[in-house]
């Protein structure tokens, strides 16, 4: 059989499903994408509302990810940078901190910052040292424990850990206690060390866009449901049913499988909310952190701090709660208001959308850094990717979806 009369299919147009096509495609197969949506992305989505971009929850690409750079044109995404640091807001001040070897704007302001001691300051320059110089399998192979305990056991103060790391890495995580495990921390700290954290000038759907457009031979079918999953078949929610060579699901697998051997995913869920306002207490593009242990607001950031491609009337603020909270969508952005004021002196009237995003990260132990693509066989014809299947990042989506397709490769090269 030549390469392209073989039927595989993919399910699932986000990230992992994307790149596993491009595979297949530099390898001489192609394939059709199955997505239940009207458009690619998955979890990575932006919207335009009264023009605005508003991303499906606050969301950056951290520049430093290998599979990032292997596979996106970096160029065309027009990335707008972050600074490395964060503004502080606690008991109605704020504080700016930050990386000042990378940015010397933020030296004086993190030097006379409060936050934290001197003894914090050169911890951190050792943390820094000591993940720079550790290969990324490395810090996977490492025993986990919680990143608090992690933090505390590398000796930073308990004001370092509540004003700092608890406020910056919760938003990450999406968990307010950092029970995430220390592997996760070791990660995404390196990542943020080697590169920066930036998003597209078209907002964070424009990765997955460029993807898509990547593809030359896949076909897609949009607002297409699949109900089923066995080797050799594909049944759709109205009962159709497809022949297929190969299988990947690229989305999670337990509710497709009919069977226990692939365990249904937890999930961190989050709200971000966004507001007009008419002024930025926050003149870079700095990260906000509300730090008072009352406070539903997790971080904060002014979209207009960054260029992008957007008609923008007044300033763009994202709000992130990682909080469970119990309330409607009404009585949260009331709630949110009267934080913003409270916390951050920053008045604002019109909600623009509020995202309650249940399925926004997976809550996963054991995590990996990457896999062999046998690791991604469920069946003899069936394969899994995403995050869900190492860790909850981009370049974790990336990594299965590109393994999935390549064991589809070697089986069906051992059998020519």
């Amino acid at each position: 059989m030549n390469k392209q009369d073989y039927k595989i299919h993919i399910i699932g147009a986000g990230v992992s499903g994307l790149i596993a096509s491009k595979v297949l495609e530099d390898n001489g197969y192609k394939s059709t994408i199955i997505e239940a949506t009207d458009r690619v992305g998955g979890r990575v989505k932006t919207d335009t509302i009264d023009g605005y971009q508003l991303d499906h929850g606050f969301q950056v690409l951290l520049t430093a990810y290998p599979s990032a750079q292997k596979y996106l044109n970096i160029e065309a995404l027009e990335l707008q940078h972050f600074l490395p640091g964060a503004t502080v807001f606690s008991n109605g001040s704020k504080k700016t901190i930050g990386d000042p070897l990378r940015n010397m704007t933020l030296l004086f302001p993190t030097l006379f910052s409060g936050i934290g001691t001197l003894q914090d300051k050169f911890k951190i320059l050792k943390l820094n040292s000591l993940l720079k110089n550790a290969a990324l399998t490395e810090i996977f192979d490492k025993t986990e424990q919680t990143t608090l305990q992690y933090l505390t056991d590398f000796g930073f103060s308990e004001d370092m850990i509540t004003r700092f790391f608890k406020p910056f890495f919760s938003g990450i995580f999406l968990e307010p206690n950092l029970e995430t495990s220390s592997r996760m921390f070791e990660f995404v700290y390196k990542m943020f060390g080697e590169g920066f954290a930036a998003l597209p000038k078209d907002g964070i759907e424009a990765i997955p866009k460029q993807l898509k457009g990547n593809l030359k031979q896949t076909t897609f079918k949009f607002d297409t449901k699949v109900k089923s999953v066995e080797d050799g078949k594909i049944i759709l929610e109205d009962n159709t049913e497809l022949t297929s060579d190969f299988t990947i699901i690229a989305t999670e697998a337990s509710k497709l499988t009919g069977n226990n051997k692939q365990s249904k995913v937890k999930w961190k869920s989050c709200d971000t909310l966004y507001f007009e306002t008419d002024i930025r207490v926050i003149d870079k593009p700095l990260i906000g952190l509300v730090v008072d242990n009352d406070a539903l607001i997790n971080n904060i950031f002014y979209h207009t701090s960054i260029p992008s491609n957007a008609v923008n009337k007044k300033e763009l603020l994202s709000v992130t709660v990682v909080k469970t909270h119990g309330l409607n969508s009404e009585s949260l952005i009331m709630r949110v208001k009267q934080e913003l004021m409270q916390y951050c002196k920053i008045d604002t009237s019109t909600c623009l959308k509020h995202y309650a995003i249940a399925h926004a990260l997976p809550k996963l132990e054991g995590l990996k850094y990457d896999m062999l693509p046998k690791d991604t066989k469920f069946s003899d014809r069936v394969f899994l990717a995403g995050d869900t299947q190492l860790n909850g990042s981009l370049n974790a989506a990336m990594l299965s979806g590109e393994k999935a397709a390549l064991q589809i490769i070697q089986t069906i090269d051992g059998r020519l």
